[in-house]
């Protein structure tokens, strides 16, 4: 039994007066960039929920579909698993949708157990792969005996797991150009998060950060702007969470859940992948034009640099050492708490 991809999520319409959470006037002696927050009452370090986790999603195969899960394990690169391997074109380019969309076509799963804490894969453990018109590609989960060097994605480059030849040539197939298909070596390799945001902190084959936090607020807002409402794996979050008000996540820079305290470090600026449908792998205009509209920089109130950026999501890093620690997951349904804020989306990190 394996989890899949996840479903087509229901979404609500609203209207809503107002697209951005009102904060309640900031007594004078609390008036500081970062405020402990319980309700809508200032408090002194007493945090309150202000949100649940609804659902959890990994991306094993950086820009492939993703999976729903009950349960995450936590690691210092981010959640087990997520984003841990990357197609590579001739040259150890990474591929993402950004070139590639058939990638949101490809069905990634795993076994359950492989989320269950202390589990270790078997020679009879592998990662699924599925494609249109494409046989299964089964990859096994131990170990490759194989480096590829000269893997790049974005700023970083370095050598990585390489997958063999099946794997190489079913998504060779697939794309109808070569490809490969790596595994990030962390034995061998680091890539750290952007110092001016989180220095000391390392990530896989992600973008840049190892969470992306959205809540069930945010979506609504955005569509209630479109004529035809998307789901939230156009957006591609770890995290989405539920209870909350539309963009508050753009307020957090600390926060608890399950006891583990994550940080707040970065609104994610959207690039094109979510105007790509992840279940045609064909794109269109929007969210892309709405978000221009109501989440640019400019309408947020950024500096100048950052204007012409749309924004949607907080990046999160796991504040927490994960040493001797003995439980190491979230789950769905564990609630959230704020115990840090700022107190409008201006003065959030970009």
């Amino acid at each position: 039994m394996s989890y899949s991809h996840y479903p087509l999520w229901p979404f609500h319409m609203i209207s809503s007066s107002s697209l951005f959470p009102r904060m309640p006037s900031t007594p004078k002696d609390l008036g500081k960039k970062n405020l402990l927050v319980k309700g809508s009452r200032y408090v002194e370090g007493k945090p309150a929920m202000d949100a649940t986790v609804a659902s959890i999603f990994i991306y094993p195969i950086k820009s492939c579909r993703g999976i729903s899960v009950s349960q995450a394990l936590l690691t210092p690169l981010g959640f087990r698993w997520d984003r841990q391997w990357l197609v590579v074109n001739s040259k150890g380019r990474a591929y993402t949708q950004r070139v590639q969309p058939k990638l949101a076509l490809v069905v990634v799963e795993l076994p359950m157990e492989a989320f269950s804490e202390d589990w270790e894969p078997s020679a009879s453990s592998y990662l699924v792969i599925k494609g249109p018109g494409m046989s299964q590609l089964k990859v096994p989960l131990s170990k490759p005996g194989q480096v590829a060097d000269g893997v790049s994605v974005w700023e970083w480059c370095g050598s990585a797991l390489d997958e063999g030849d099946e794997a190489a040539k079913w998504f060779s197939d697939y794309l109808g150009r070569p490809s490969r298909l790596v595994r990030f070596n962390t034995a061998s390799e680091t890539r750290p998060v952007d110092p001016l945001y989180a220095s000391g902190h390392r990530i896989m084959f992600s973008d840049g950060y190892p969470f992306l936090l959205i809540s069930q607020g945010s979506l609504d807002a955005l569509n209630g702007h479109l004529k035809e409402p998307i789901p939230i794996n156009r957006f591609r979050p770890n995290i989405f969470v539920d209870g909350c008000k539309p963009f508050s996540e753009d307020l957090w820079t600390e926060i608890k859940i399950n006891n583990f305290t994550f940080l707040g470090v970065k609104l994610c600026s959207r690039c094109k992948v979510p105007s790509i449908n992840q279940d045609t792998g064909i794109a269109g205009p929007e969210p892309s034009e709405t978000l221009k509209q109501f989440r640019s920089g400019k309408v947020i109130g950024l500096t100048q640099k950052q204007q012409e950026m749309t924004y949607f999501g907080q990046n999160l890093v796991l504040k927490d050492s994960l040493a001797g620690v003995k439980v190491k997951v979230i789950k769905v349904g564990d609630p959230v708490y704020v115990t840090k804020m700022v107190s409008s989306a201006s003065e959030a990190a970009v």
